[in-house]
């Protein structure tokens, strides 16, 4: 697994040096035809669009618009001066190489697709103007080198718009995932919420009958409806932006310890072996019923990918336990160092289900928080199985994790295994 991502990790930088220096061998000839065609005023105007070409190409993923419309400006007015000029300026092989590039990179990533489209057509049309700087060729070369530029830019827009679409389905995926999730979610939390409101009214009518007997003893019961009330509150703000469109959902009184237990024997029985071990203090009582339940799903879904992605794995860690949050944090900081120094090409993409929670507060004021770990060892990813592609498993898992305020990490170890890290506050 780690062998096939560092190798496409090192084809995509190999790939960028690759076209950087493409184009710099356009500008060199670019250069070299300048020079010995005679330096004249209106063909020094090539070899610097294709500057200006390359230099946009390289910074394009920082300053992909400005870069863009200097490259389309630059250009435009070196043809209108070519033009007024009547002179014969020439093409330049970086200008239209780096316009192509920038094209299939805008069609991609220029957000909103209106503006994307707006500049892939003035590229269009800049391309097609740089053809009316041949006026040595005549109006018949003229026409059959701008023809020849169309098929080119028509050939890079394809490119681009196919790269969008692919795009737009990743993250329609994405979002039909967290959907899911929190249509889900808001189901476990209707029926824990009810249960604590149900509490409330119970407790109420209680003190109601008591306080006719005997005043003093009606204390300890608003004290218990007050608790209730506010665990009652935490959850219903939890609740909030999150919609329920299904009235006839399942109803479940939530995830226990046992319930996770045999989910893993489950597991074990069908392969690879795991162990679940779970620390001293983790009680039914301990963890928040609508953590517990996240915390459920989160190890069913770790032990889905393990089967699903690494279906060689040796065996599986999984354990529950009582922490400060200093593990977490150790890991999170140690992924992103190996990430800086290219020795974990994954990281970065690993590192995605924790964006914005991986280094945040996560633990409650007084550090105590509840950590459940699942590591898978003594597997090799199959790579038929990679490029059926994935990864939304992470988005839903992080989905759920967060809205309940605990943070989610998922990346290789330094020992070559595989782990997925939830905590969630006391």
């Amino acid at each position: 697994m780690g062998e096939t991502s560092r190798l496409v990790y090192w084809v995509k930088r190999l790939s960028e040096i690759a076209l950087i220096g493409w184009l710099l061998l356009l500008l060199l000839i670019d250069v070299v035809a300048t020079a010995a065609s005679g330096p004249t005023p209106a063909i020094l105007l090539n070899p610097l669009c294709g500057l200006v070409g390359v230099v946009a190409v390289v910074r394009r993923r920082r300053w992909r618009v400005g870069g863009f419309v200097t490259l389309l400006t630059v250009s435009f007015v070196s043809s209108l001066i070519i033009g007024i000029a009547n002179g014969d300026g020439g093409l330049s092989a970086a200008e239209i190489g780096s316009l192509l590039v920038l094209t299939v990179g805008g069609l991609r990533a220029i957000e909103p697709v209106r503006r994307a489209a707006l500049f892939s057509l003035a590229a269009m049309v800049v391309l097609e103007a740089t053809a009316s700087r041949l006026n040595s060729v005549g109006p018949e070369g003229t026409v059959a080198v701008g023809f020849l530029l169309f098929v080119c830019w028509s050939f890079a827009a394809g490119i681009g718009a196919y790269l969008r679409f692919q795009l737009e389905r990743r993250r329609e995926a994405v979002d039909t995932v967290r959907r899911s999730e929190r249509l889900e979610l808001a189901r476990e939390l209707h029926d824990l919420v009810a249960h604590h409101i149900t509490g409330i009214v119970v407790q109420a009518q209680a003190a109601k009958v008591v306080a006719e007997q005997k005043p003093e003893a009606v204390v300890p019961s608003l004290e218990a409806i007050g608790n209730a009330g506010a665990d009652a509150l935490t959850s219903m703000r939890r609740l909030v932006s999150v919609l329920r469109a299904e009235d006839e959902a399942a109803r479940s009184p939530g995830s226990t310890l046992m319930d996770m237990r045999t989910m893993v024997e489950r597991f074990s029985a069908a392969g690879p072996q795991v162990t679940f071990d779970i620390g001293q203090g983790i009680a039914e009582g301990t963890v928040a019923p609508e953590v517990m339940t996240t915390l459920h799903r989160v190890l069913q879904e770790s032990l889905t990918n393990v089967r699903r992605h690494a279906p060689g794995t040796g065996w599986v860690e999984a354990d529950l336990k009582l922490t400060d949050g200093s593990d977490l944090r150790a890991w999170a900081e140690s992924v992103r160092m190996r990430t800086r120094n290219g020795q974990d090409p994954r990281g970065r993409r690993a590192a995605y289900a924790s964006t914005g929670t991986s280094t945040g507060a996560g633990t409650s004021a007084t550090g105590g928080a509840v950590r459940l770990r699942v590591r898978n060892y003594g597997s090799m990813g199959d790579v038929r199985i990679s490029r059926l592609g994935g990864g939304f498993g992470l988005v839903g898992m992080a989905e759920r994790v967060e809205a309940l305020g605990g943070r989610l990490m998922a990346g290789p170890t330094p020992s070559g295994a595989w782990e997925v890290m939830a905590e969630f506050p006391l």
